[in-house]
């Protein structure tokens, strides 16, 4: 066989990204990423025009299947390859990121009955329209002091599977009665590619509330919370076979390879979320190394030998991102979202301005601008997992300039990003190096050397700007197997191939003394507005949703 190339599709928030890592060499021969045509729609409900309440982010299913097609196509006519090339495919997703599906498990919204129907459509990882479900399944699980909030650092967000299926049995029960079932949009794929009906495992224990028996939270937990959620539960989220990411989940069905391009018979992997998939995409296949995937949010990844109970983390699964390991989740839920809010929103201006703040910022003495800023614009992930929280700056005056307001943004990151790394070695986790990897890390030397000073750590930046369909395609190319030109686990998968290209950023002994200090300062107002005086973030929401 002259060439041996996996096939990684990775689905983002905008877009989604086909890459084809070649297996002999570790190359990725080729890239092509297509963006989604609706995009994520959070204001404007775009098959109506309606305005959309807040929290709502919603997608188009029908533009992962365009999406995907388009890019794979592009990828493959770019490596100037064969199809037959292509002996594995990995799947990665954002999560989570689940939809209603029909009897013959066709997203509802498909349905001209139902294609005005906003619940009808697929909840993006950042739909928040589930709050007062998760305070609800909160306020009982604590109340009852359910033992698998633990293994969620305390508390359940309001992005995960089950507050959104509560949100659909009560805000949209017509939605709901008429769904078949309600899934992950991986699962979807994969199902709609393949034939076969599965749950991946990673997100099915991340964020559906699996354990390692493959079981949801008890009935009686669940019927306290509301009576109806035991039955509907089993009924939309049945108990399907769960399948771990680099385990084969089905062959490419007839369906299958002419949207995408490929032949027929193609073992897929079952699917991981995108970031997990980043932890084998940086090489990394060992404990004590965090993976920071820096894009519009973050998510901060560690695998350990033994499991222990982490407060204000997304979740630990055994075996939740490679075989062997407790894989441990964090995450900050606006990380270039808040950097591109500023530009975008506020100065109005494109890509370029970027360049051009970023050269600014830089040359500013570090830390000595005067701001302090809590990175909340889209809640807080970790470690205080809570949506409600809200943006701030404290600082301003008459002689404030923009990019130090940027600056103050960026370190607002940093300073949670240490947050979280201290969190994990509070609990007795080990993080002896930090790898970054996603666009910014790869594009913004500022945020990272920023990143670096604050945390006071050496970062290993992962050139490769794709990581997260790379891991996508090793799992595509263990699901294969070596008799099929793959690979028979992932550890054999990265001592085979070498790793990406990387390159290290090391903290500067000069910014430590004055990050120190003004990190002490943050912790002050973190602690009080995420904590003693919540409440005015709260209370400000609220009074925006009842404008």
């Amino acid at each position: 066989m002259s060439e041996r190339l996996s096939l990684g599709l990775d689905f983002g928030t905008e877009s989604v990204r086909a890459l084809l890592l070649d297996l002999v060499d570790g190359r990725e021969r080729a890239v092509a990423s297509e963006p989604f045509a609706h995009g994520v729609m959070d204001e404007v409900f775009l098959p109506s025009g309606e305005r959309l309440p807040p929290h709502f982010a919603l997608q188009h299913p029908r533009d992962y299947i365009e999406a995907a097609g388009r890019a794979t196509r592009r990828a493959l006519e770019s490596a100037g390859v064969d199809p037959s090339a292509v002996l594995g495919i990995g799947i990665d997703f954002t999560a989570c990121t689940p939809l209603p599906l029909d009897r013959r498990g066709e997203p509802l919204c498909f349905d001209p009955a139902f294609e005005r129907e906003p619940h009808a459509y697929v909840k993006l990882w950042k739909h928040h329209g589930a709050i007062p479900e998760a305070e609800r399944m909160n306020a009982v699980a604590r109340e009852r002091g359910e033992s698998f909030l633990a293994r969620y650092g305390g508390t359940l967000s309001s992005e995960w599977l089950l507050p959104k299926l509560l949100e659909l049995l009560r805000a949209a029960p017509k939605v709901a009665a008429a769904a078949a079932r309600f899934v992950e949009s991986s699962d979807w794929l994969v199902e709609r590619w393949t034939g076969q009906r599965l749950r991946g495992a990673c997100a099915a224990g991340y964020k559906g509330l699996v354990d390692a028996e493959g079981e949801h939270p008890s009935s009686s937990y669940l019927a306290a919370v509301d009576p109806r959620l035991p039955s509907e539960l089993a009924r939309l989220v049945p108990a399907d076979p769960l399948v771990p990411a680099g385990v084969e989940a089905g062959v490419l069905g007839e369906r299958g390879a002419a949207e995408l391009g490929l032949r027929r018979g193609i073992p897929v992997s079952g699917p991981i979320i995108d970031a997990h998939a980043a932890v084998p995409g940086c090489g990394v296949g060992r404990a004590g190394t965090l993976v920071a995937i820096l894009g519009t949010s973050a998510c901060h990844m560690l695998l350990g030998e033994r499991e222990v109970a982490v407060t204000g983390i997304q979740g630990v699964v055994q075996d939740g991102i490679l075989p062997g390991f407790f894989g441990y989740e964090a995450g900050q839920a606006g990380f270039g979202d808040l950097f591109g809010w500023f530009v975008e929103r506020l100065l109005g201006r494109e890509d370029a301005a970027f360049a051009d703040l970023e050269r600014r910022a830089s040359a500013l003495p570090a830390g000595r601008h005067g701001l302090l800023a809590l990175d909340w614009w889209n809640g807080n992930r970790s470690i205080l997992i809570d949506p409600e929280l809200s943006g701030l700056i404290v600082g301003l005056d008459l002689s404030t300039t923009r990019e130090q307001i940027y600056a103050a943004l960026v370190e607002a990151a940093a300073f949670g990003t240490r947050r979280i790394l201290e969190n994990f070695e509070q609990h007795g986790l080990r993080c002896d190096e930090v790898r970054a990897c996603g666009g910014i890390a790869v594009r913004s030397p500022f945020v990272v050397q920023t990143l670096a000073d604050i945390t006071a750590r050496t970062w290993t930046v992962i050139e490769a700007p794709e990581t997260c369909a790379r891991g996508a395609a090793l799992c595509g190319a263990v699901a294969a197997g070596s008799a099929r030109g793959g690979f028979d686990s992932m550890a054999a998968a990265l001592r085979s191939l070498p790793e990406p290209p990387q390159r290290r950023v090391t903290p500067r002994v000069e910014t430590r003394a004055i990050y120190d200090q003004l990190y002490a300062l943050w912790r002050e107002l973190h602690d009080h507005f995420g904590l003693r005086a919540k409440h005015l973030m709260h209370a400000l929401r609220q009074v925006r949703r009842e404008a």
